[in-house]
């Protein structure tokens, strides 16, 4: 970040929501560039090294909480939408740049024209899980209310290695649906077929070939976060609910055509998915060849 976005005060930046995993994210990002970083959160535990932790609701704004937010050159909401859109950001100066992280963009859209706030905002949504790092991922962007400030940020992130990919925020939330809400459903709902079978995992652990086990990694990744952001991307998303339909009606037609003995159908079923690889197929099959190299060498029989 340039000087754009430091004050004079020296809390140029307010991370809302700081102890979280995106909040932690952005605050060693940002302290990385030198820039104090003050974090405000319901809860203790404030990310080390950062210049000030504030104990403060962002709903309902304590004195300290609003001088905070008064000093800021940048406001970051690292906090759920229910939490976003429930913010008393009347403490927050007008020429100040408003970030928000939301895994939905179009609610925090149609919020910020009814309630008419001026200033720059923009729209982050990391897609990648915050412990795997920026450096080269996709980092979905949205300008809400563009500015100096919102390029500057977003030079940022770009300096930070992310690959900056930007949307309105209809689009945003059409292609999160895809490729957040409908990954998540398709490996929950293995989670719980597998679970359904009741077969002894030690079993499965030892004869699970490659595309078993990896959908088994992916599935513990899930289980093991946090289940409020699984849940903000399947309930908020105004798109999700098709991508979950959808998701449906493609486990009922593969099981109508394989109990109609029809091969000729299977096979027809399986040109049409390859269909969704955009012509890729053949860079993707090398990405899975390489996952499983991986695979096969983390021990136990594959």
């Amino acid at each position: 970040m340039n000087a754009q976005m430091q004050s004079d005060s020296g809390d140029s930046v307010v991370v809302v929501g700081g102890t979280g995993a995106v909040g932690r994210l952005l605050v060693d990002l940002v302290r990385a560039d030198g820039i104090p970083v003050t974090v405000v959160d319901v809860h203790d535990g404030s990310p080390e090294g950062t210049s000030a932790a504030t104990i403060g609701d962002i709903t309902a704004p304590n004195e300290q909480t609003e001088a905070v937010l008064q000093r800021a050159a940048t406001v970051i909401l690292a906090v759920p939408e229910s939490v976003a859109l429930a913010a008393d950001l009347s403490a927050v100066r007008a020429d100040a740049l408003l970030v928000e992280t939301l895994s939905v963009k179009s609610g925090f859209a149609r919020h910020l024209g009814e309630r008419n706030r001026s200033g720059n905002v923009v729209g982050i949504n990391p897609m990648f899980a915050p412990s795997l790092g920026m450096a080269g991922r996709p980092v979905a962007a949205v300008v809400h209310r563009d500015g100096p400030s919102v390029q500057d940020f977003l030079d940022s992130i770009a300096r930070w290695g992310g690959r900056v990919v930007l949307l309105d925020a209809e689009r945003h939330d059409r292609l999160a649906a895809a490729t957040q809400a409908l990954t998540h459903a398709s490996v929950l709902a293995f989670g719980l077929a597998l679970a359904e079978l009741d077969l002894p995992f030690v079993d499965i652990d030892a004869v699970a070939p490659p595309p078993h086990t990896t959908l088994l990694a992916v599935l513990a990744r899930i289980t093991g976060g946090e289940p409020e952001v699984y849940w903000d991307v399947q309930a908020g998303n105004p798109y999700a609910a098709e991508a979950r339909a959808a998701l449906a009606r493609s486990a009922r037609a593969l099981t109508e055509t394989v109990e109609s003995g029809s091969e000729e159908e299977f096979a027809r079923l399986v040109s049409e998915a390859e269909v969704a690889l955009g012509g890729s197929g053949d860079r993707y099959r090398a990405v899975c060849a390489e996952m499983f190299g991986i695979v096969r060498g983390s021990g136990g029989v594959r």
